[in-house]
């Protein structure tokens, strides 16, 4: 049994095996990641980092890809950034 990662989606705490990516954590909290300047909501599409679809805020870095980011302890994740 893989180790629990402790991380925050939103200021929501989730734990998620260790080795997960970012998009499967948010997905444990909420199918929503971001609202395009159309209005349109934004979700990973491709899930290997070539559509920038999940693009959300890490640890305050904005337009990280959620899909290609794997968790960390303590790991502060917003979306619709």
């Amino acid at each position: 049994m893989s180790a629990l990662v402790r991380l925050q989606i939103n200021g929501q705490p989730v734990e998620v095996p260790e080795g997960a990516s970012v998009a499967a954590a948010i997905a444990q909290v909420t199918l929503h990641f971001r609202t395009s300047v159309n209005g349109a909501p934004r979700a990973p599409l491709c899930g290997m980092g070539v559509c920038f679809e999940c693009r959300v805020r890490i640890d305050g870095v904005a337009h990280q890809r959620a899909c290609m980011t794997p968790v960390r302890e303590g790991m502060r994740v917003d979306t619709d950034d």
